[in-house]
């Protein structure tokens, strides 16, 4: 038993005693007769999902008390738009707002219509042999109108996206969308099949546009605009990483405490990494916000050109005119795009005619600024746990960021590992960035200390930090 620890009991205020027995006896009523309480008490899904107008296209909202999803089947069945706590994270081109060239028309022939969001496409990308996808291209893939169907819609809504057939590659995709009501994370299932009449081979991408504009000044870049990814300690690649188009020495990529660390500058370039850490984080860290997208990864298995995420960053790129001169594009200010792209690929994968393969992809939208260290089964951290011991006590400090809402817990143990207790902290939420600061007192035998998110239905959600307490006048 931990001895600080008091509990209050106070007298009972039989006003609400009343109140009490009330709801219990309506309750009670209700589980006798359905029929007349269910209009009395109608129960409402705690996620939606509504049509409505998005910058002008006719979009699906999908929608919690955290977040708004929202998505435009005719474009490819692309995600147009996240949001969470008011914080938009896509890019949407303002060139095409409201606009859409099916594959098929003029305009778009042999051209990359690129209106913005998340959308799937092929690996590899070619255009040597039909094993390679010609793209970025407007193409059945890319921005074909897929269809809409909603799955459910109560305590989780999820909808369904198919697209057409593309006889190019061979493929057909479709795409489910889900969200829960107790938090912000987004499940994606994205299928590829094929639709041939004989074996294909191809690796399913996801690509996220991620807007890398000032907060209200479009034409500048954030000067805070992270990404991360572990690193790869026996990486194929020379430097962990490699850069497959732009300056080989771009200074916004480095490997730094087992991350590959970029640090977003207008500056075209597209960086490939083997990471094996089945994760990676974009962080704004002007405004704190942060998501993490988690997915699988298979050891040994093939990846298109051993990658398993890719990092585009769009910007001027150095060219040369017809005389052999040097300049970057663009030239014109106005021009200027502000987005990079977060790409996940799936293994090499052989298709048999009618077989599928699905990539699952989850993404935890939550609140770390540019001190982001690492990600953890619970949520992110921005300064690693520490525990020092104090005259009369331990004090547990950190920056954390949750990826559900409720409450820290701190596990105390011995120095031979023995659990000693379990004490429960302060309430915590995604939607705000956590920063730890709270002494406790403990047993003289306290250790290490463990710090757990446990949700509001008391499941331990994982670990955020673990440290051994630092102490020089405590007995152990």
């Amino acid at each position: 038993m931990v001895d600080h620890l008091i509990v209050s009991v106070e007298a009972p205020d039989f006003g609400v005693l009343l109140r009490a027995f009330s709801l219990l006896a309506t309750l009670l009523c209700a589980s006798f007769f359905p029929g007349k309480s269910s209009a009395q008490t109608p129960t409402s899904p705690v996620c939606r999902i509504e049509s409505k107008n998005f910058e002008g296209w006719r979009a699906e909202e999908m929608s919690n008390p955290w977040i708004n999803v929202v998505i435009v089947p005719q474009l490819g069945g692309r995600v147009m738009q996240v949001t969470f706590g008011g914080h938009a994270y896509l890019f949407v081109n303002p060139k095409y707002k409201g606009q859409y060239f099916p594959p098929s028309s003029e305009p778009a022939k042999g051209r990359w219509i690129n209106y913005g969001g998340d959308k799937i496409w092929p690996m590899p990308e070619g255009t040597e042999d039909e094993q390679h996808w010609a793209g970025p291209v407007s193409d059945a893939l890319d921005d074909g109108d897929y269809s809409f169907k909603i799955l459910s819609e109560d305590s989780r809504c999820t909808v369904r996206l198919d697209g057409p057939a593309d006889p190019k590659t061979g493929l057909e995709y479709a795409r489910e969308i889900t969200i829960g009501g107790n938090s912000p994370e987004i499940s994606f299932h994205a299928v590829m099949k094929n639709i041939t009449g004989h074996a294909i081979r191809w690796s399913v991408q996801s690509v996220t546009q991620f807007d890398t504009a000032e907060a209200g000044n479009p034409g500048e870049f954030n000067h805070e605009f992270w990404a991360f990814t572990p690193a790869n300690q026996h990486s194929a690649y020379f430097r962990q990483y490699q850069v497959r188009s732009g300056l080989a020495n771009d200074s916004s990529f480095a490997v730094k405490n087992d991350l590959f660390t970029l640090h977003w500058q207008y500056l075209q370039s597209e960086v490939w990494v083997d990471s094996p850490g089945e994760w990676l984080a974009v962080v704004d860290g002007t405004a704190r916000y942060a998501m993490v997208e988690r997915f699988p990864h298979f050891e040994g298995a093939e990846y298109p050109g051993k990658a398993t995420v890719i990092f585009y960053k769009n910007g001027p790129a150095l060219e040369l005119d017809d005389k052999g001169i040097p300049y970057f594009t663009p030239a014109n200010p106005q021009d200027r795009l502000h987005y990079m792209e977060a790409e996940v690929n799936s293994p090499m994968v052989r298709l048999e005619p009618g077989e599928t393969y699905a990539l699952d992809t989850h993404w935890f939208p939550t609140r770390m600024g540019k001190e982001f260290k690492t990600v953890m089964d619970a949520g992110v951290v921005g300064s690693s746990l520490t525990v020092s011991s104090t005259d009369s006590g331990i004090l547990l400090s950190g920056i954390f960021g949750v990826f559900v809402p409720g409450k820290l817990e701190a596990r105390l143990f011995d120095r031979h590992g023995a659990p000693i207790a379990k004490i429960r902290l302060q309430p915590v939420s995604p939607a705000e960035v956590i920063e730890l600061r709270v002494e406790l007192k403990v047993p003289a035998q306290t250790a290490r200390v463990s710090l757990h998110l446990m949700d509001q239905q008391g499941n331990d959600q994982g670990l955020l930090g673990e440290a051994r307490v630092t102490a020089t006048d405590r007995s152990s």
